[in-house]
């Protein structure tokens, strides 16, 4: 039988407790709110005041649906008065000693069956529940800011929690019309654990000047549909928020990906905080203000020095090379494309006339404006056919041997002057500029899958790309339409170098039976609006170009905690390798 819980206390009427006491009596439920004193106590009822004006003006609540729920808090500034509640969330500042403290007052002054729950983002649930005599029924119950509105509650049992307190407490979740997600008790829980690995990882690529704050944070909004960059989101986080939670979980993981990167130190020391302060990785116009005032243009690129682009030369005829010429012959450029044979350059040409033909069923095309790109494109089988081109853009299989030999063959036919790029999104582009006479003509330009759609192109220079090289290949970005952004030739670029640690630190959590890889992807997807969660996105990216990326970082960094988690090798070796094949973390 599950509990009655009609009545719930909440301890603490900060942001998130006053929020937590919203969504209860949105639902109907009494609540008692404790706060220290009376001049807590009215701030508190202030913050549920100001909510409840909001939702009002935003049609949420009517005047009488706010009244009712505010009279169902009552606020008081004694624990003594939570003798009769059924449930208890606790809500206090993250201070171990001063929940530990309320924890066993509350054993003293509350029923034996009664649950605590603490709503702690960081800290250990077993080193809370040891101070009371009931460890069994303390869970850890994490709502995220602002509860009224995100959906997310990460449910945490620790070694001695009763299991049907776990499913009392998630079925509680739910009645309150949240999505619950069961962990494990370790630093950070899901979302926080896998969030700022990503986070942190991300203030290092800008700390080595790897990529301006600009372009990491365009690199994973355009090219993983993120609803915010790295950068940006550490400012709303606040950098001292999230040094604290960093420290705490690389002292429970002792994982130097977790080590908080220096420059978050040293930032906060200068008190550049985020947005509270009005100042943190970018500036605002004042604290508190979402409006940027400093933000320069995406790089920091001379755009006059670019050489003039009139025809490509595309060469492949797969997805990707497909795609890229109808980028850019949709865009007014001659394309002249590349194939084995002349049966694959027609079927390629097909291709690109399946996909103009879409379009204008759409209605993002005009016929008129369809027909003329594909006569745009004219499919050639010789390399010769491309010696007067501007810009050649590779496409073929990611196998070095491959390209190489592509670069090899156009370095003897194309014009002095034109600029020779690849597509690879993991391959060191200096290896294909090595097979060249010419590697200062030769950078990377890596389009996202399907390129017709998706807006970031990274735009990779080795240590030998001319600086006007890197000028052109930003300024054809911008001419097709592209968002393009800077980056140095490592492996992994910027969006698969944040990307790719992050999925396998999913895997490896779901690996330690931490969490199931649906409670993983709704805490991703909830939690921290992802588009996808890391398995569903594993899955669809393939297992097996997973496991290469991954290898790919490993190699490079030597980096343990980037090491390929055993269990995603495991599944790639029993052929389990995602969609493509019907299963792989989850059947098809």
């Amino acid at each position: 039988m599950a509990r009655e819980i009609s009545t719930v206390g909440v301890v603490g009427l900060g942001t998130m407790g006053a929020g937590i006491a919203e969504v209860l009596a949105r639902s109907g439920l009494d609540v008692v709110a404790v706060e220290l004193d009376e001049a807590a106590v009215e701030r508190g009822l202030g913050h549920l005041r100001h909510s409840t004006e909001r939702a009002l003006a935003g049609g949420k609540l009517d005047e009488a649906g706010r009244e009712a729920l505010l009279g169902r808090i009552r606020a008081t500034t004694s624990l003594a008065d939570l003798s009769e509640v059924d449930l208890v969330i606790e809500a206090i500042p993250e201070n171990l000693a001063a929940k530990a403290e309320v924890f066993t007052q509350l054993d003293q002054v509350t029923r034996p069956d009664v649950v605590f729950a603490s709503n702690t983002s960081s800290l250990s649930i077993t080193e809370i529940g040891v101070h009371t005599a009931r460890p069994g029924k303390v869970v850890g119950m994490h709502f995220f800011n602002p509860a009224p509105v995100l959906k997310l509650v990460e449910v945490v049992r620790t070694v001695v929690t009763e299991p049907d307190v776990v499913s009392d407490v998630v079925e509680f979740a739910q009645r309150l019309g949240k999505s619950p997600v069961v962990m494990g008790d370790r630093a950070g829980f899901i979302a926080n654990a896998l969030l700022f690995g990503y986070l942190n990882h991300a203030v290092r690529m800008y700390e080595q000047r790897y990529a301006t704050r600009e372009d990491l944070d365009a690199a994973m909004r355009f090219g993983c549909g993120y609803p915010m960059g790295p950068l940006a989101l550490l400012d709303l986080i606040g950098l001292d928020t999230a040094y604290e939670i960093l420290d705490t979980m690389y002292h429970q993981s002792r994982n130097r990906l977790h080590a908080p990167a220096p420059l978050l130190k040293q930032m906060i020391t200068a008190g550049q905080l985020g947005r509270k302060s009005g100042h943190g990785f970018y500036a605002y116009d004042a604290p508190d203000s979402p409006v940027v005032v400093d933000s320069i243009a995406s790089s920091e690129v001379d755009s006059s020095t670019a050489r003039e682009v009139r025809s490509v030369g595309v060469i492949g005829t797969g997805t990707m090379a497909t795609g890229i010429a109808e980028v850019f012959a949709k865009r007014g450029f001659d394309v002249v494309l590349r194939a084995r044979s002349t049966e694959k350059a027609q079927a390629s040409v097909a291709k690109v006339k399946k996909s103009l033909d879409k379009a204008v069923v759409k209605g993002k095309l005009s016929e008129e404006d369809a027909s003329a790109a594909l006569a745009r494109i004219r499919p050639v089988t010789e390399f010769e056919e491309l010696a007067e081109v501007d810009l050649v853009v590779e496409a073929v299989a990611e196998e070095l041997s491959v390209k190489q030999a592509v670069f090899s063959a156009l370095d003897e036919v194309v014009r002095p002057g034109a600029v020779l790029a690849t597509t690879t999104s993991s391959l060191p582009v200096i290896e294909c500029a090595a097979a060249t006479s010419r590697p200062g003509d030769v950078v990377g330009l890596h389009f996202f899958n399907p390129a017709p759609v998706m807006k970031l192109v990274e735009v990779v220079s080795t240590i030998a790309t001319a600086p006007d090289v890197t000028a052109t290949a930003t300024a054809v970005c911008a001419a097709v339409g592209k968002h393009p952004v800077q980056c140095g030739d490592r492996a992994g670029f910027i969006v698969n170098a944040l990307l790719f640690p992050y999925l396998n630190d999913a895997v490896k959590m779901l690996e330690a039976h931490y969490a199931s890889a649906d409670d993983i992807d709704t805490a991703m997807k909830v939690g921290c609006g992802l588009p996808m969660g890391p398995f569903e996105l594993l899955d669809v990216v393939g297992l097996d170009v997973s496991l290469a990326i991954e290898r790919t970082l490993f190699n490079e960094f030597r980096e343990e905690g980037f090491a390929p988690a055993p269990l995603l090798e495991h599944l790639v070796t029993a052929g389990r390798l995602g969609r493509k094949t019907g299963k792989g973390f989850k059947d098809y």
